[in-house]
């Protein structure tokens, strides 16, 4: 067996890992412990179809799962495209081995940029990790290359003897998405949620994750019926009501139920994430310009990802960088082929930019396509992300539907992942230094992206401390410790990211008007949080006023957070 941990104690029930998952660091919460009545069995995992895995033989290929049984289990054809509204169940077979319980399955690398952390918590959903996949293959995890085949442990579980004498056939593993709470959970697989807190050592004030796992319970095999994705609103308890002192429901720590409670944990959670700081030296990034000549020296080795535009295929594409073209600024949407991008025009040297998203992918960054050099201009070729910026999305007419808080918190989590993976799994880190909502994108289901890379910076070795003479970046959105002293670590992205929750949660922009005087949006909020009336105050600026009577009521709980 690849773990090198230590044999874990016998427990009576399995831990919930909460956040240790994110982590690519040895730790024991991985996997499961082998503390079952079998040392094998049939488990269940759960799997929100996504592309390309939207079919039964392209799931049952990237599980090692037999299609026939996922076919029936999940009532559909061996032919079936699957609806992304509907979960998929898949039947493995989970074994202990040195302790630890899992299931196994292999992937072949097809994208050169990706990493365990992408593989685990993308591709397969949290199902897997990305300590687990560094433990169990022998490639860095900065040069996984097209090819590879890498083997995938899934977390898995067996009964344990009091959940067989209760009727407990099953364990199903199920990932924590945007919105779960165990009670919901309970509910769908028609299971008690005391059960669900039990078979995770979790109780009714526990916080739950999303990318993190939950064993439920089950006394048959999951019906089709429980495939559909549901979500539900919260309740005031988890069980009876009866009595003055009512316990609030165990919910995802950061979108759960909808509630500003939730979404101000979730800001402390991912500061705590973020925020963590790194051992070491920066790198010294000096500022040099280059002919075009150069340019495509530098970056020929990224010819295999990032393509070479001509400039008459930019002028075709944009209709001759047209104004009926023109998105912003220097910015052109285009078409290319049968795609839609977007063409950014800039200065001589853009071999950083390159340089660096030639190295990186995730999700929530903006992807670039490719670039062009032309006279004494430079072009980048991105990604086009329909819905324009956040800004551009906040300041636009309002529907419950599509700016309610749900919606508001997925965008925030969607920037707190780009900002963790550029800062703690990428090699060398990254720090941004122009976090704002101008520089965060949305796509058409909005999704979104971390983009403008033009002032982000290195770190050494972890350590990401250095000083700049020369203060660039935008206002309201600048750590003060950076427009003091010119300090650059991760906390100068983390506090502009806060300062982007607080435009998601008020709706305002960083630097708003108060009595004919401009205000930081940051200080106003501080000062409203501080104060006697920091409720009714708070309701005057926020969009909350809609929202379930109880948020505001949690929200002056997260009062002691003043740090945020």
């Amino acid at each position: 067996m690849f773990l090198c941990f230590h044999s874990p104690s016998i427990k009576s029930q399995q831990q919930y890992s909460a956040n240790e998952l994110f982590s690519c660091q040895p730790t024991d919460s991985f996997l499961y412990t082998c503390n079952g009545l079998l040392s094998s069995c049939h488990s269940f995992l759960i799997f929100k179809p996504q592309p390309p895995y939207t079919t039964v033989t392209a799931i049952a290929a990237l599980m090692s799962a037999n299609p026939r049984h996922l076919a029936r289990i999940n009532n559909v054809s061996e032919t079936a495209v699957l609806p992304p509204e509907k979960h998929v169940f898949i039947r493995v077979n989970c074994s202990c081995s040195d302790h630890y319980y899992q299931a196994n399955t292999t992937f072949h690398i097809t994208t050169q940029a990706k990493t365990y952390f992408v593989i685990a918590n993308g591709t397969f959903q949290g199902l897997s990790t990305c300590g687990l996949l560094k433990h169990a293959n022998r490639f860095n995890e900065f040069k996984l290359e097209d090819g590879f085949k890498l083997k995938i442990p899934l977390r898995c579980a067996c009964p344990m003897k009091d959940q067989v004498v209760s009727g407990v056939k099953y364990l199903a593993t199920y990932p924590i998405g945007y919105g779960d709470s165990v009670r919901d959970l309970a509910q769908r697989f028609n299971v008690t949620a005391e059960s669900v807190l039990k078979a995770n050592g979790l109780s009714e004030t526990s916080t739950i994750f999303p990318f993190t796992t939950l064993l439920i319970p089950l006394r048959a095999e999951p019906s089709s019926a429980q495939t559909i994705i549901q979500r539900y609103m919260p309740e005031t308890s988890v069980s009876s009501a009866k009595g003055s002192n009512k316990k609030k429901p165990l919910t995802v720590g950061i979108a759960a139920a909808c509630s500003f409670l939730v979404f101000m944990a979730f800001l402390v959670t991912v500061l705590g994430v973020v925020y963590r700081r790194r051992k070491g030296q920066a790198e010294k990034n000096e500022e040099m310009m280059i002919s075009p000549e150069d340019l495509l020296v530098e970056i020929a080795s990224f010819e295999k990802i990032i393509k070479v535009f001509s400039f008459r295929e930019l002028q075709k594409a944009t209709k001759n960088f047209g104004p009926k073209c023109r998105i912003k600024g220097s910015v052109y949407r285009g078409v290319f082929g049968n795609q839609i991008i977007a063409v950014k025009k800039m200065g001589i040297d853009v071999s950083k930019q390159v340089n660096m998203l030639s190295k990186i992918y995730h999700f929530n960054l903006l992807k670039l396509y490719g670039f062009c050099t032309h006279k004494d201009s430079s072009y980048l070729v991105f990604e086009y992300m329909t819905m324009g910026s956040l800004r551009e999305w906040l300041g636009r007419q309002r529907s419950e539907e599509t700016h309610g808080l749900c919606t508001r918190v997925q965008i925030a989590m969607d920037v707190a992942h780009g900002l963790q993976y550029l800062h703690n799994f990428t090699k060398p880190g990254y720090v941004h230094k122009n976090i704002n909502s101008s520089n965060i994108l949305l796509d058409s289901n909005l999704r979104a992206k971390i983009s403008n890379f033009s002032l982000a910076r290195t770190t050494n070795n972890g350590n990401d401390i250095s000083a700049l003479s020369t203060i660039m970046g935008t206002r309201g959105f600048m750590a003060p410790e950076y427009v003091g002293n010119g300090c650059v670590t991760s906390k100068v992205d983390v506090y502009s990211f806060g300062v982007v929750m607080m435009e998601l949660v008020s709706g305002k922009e960083a630097v708003v008007r108060e009595g004919g005087h401009e205000v930081l949006l940051s200080t106003a909020i501080a000062t409203i949080m501080e104060g006697k009336n920091a409720e009714t105050e708070l309701r005057s600026i926020t969009d909350l006023a809609n929202e379930e009577n109880g948020s505001m009521e949690y929200a002056m709980q997260m009062r002691g957070y003043k740090g945020i």
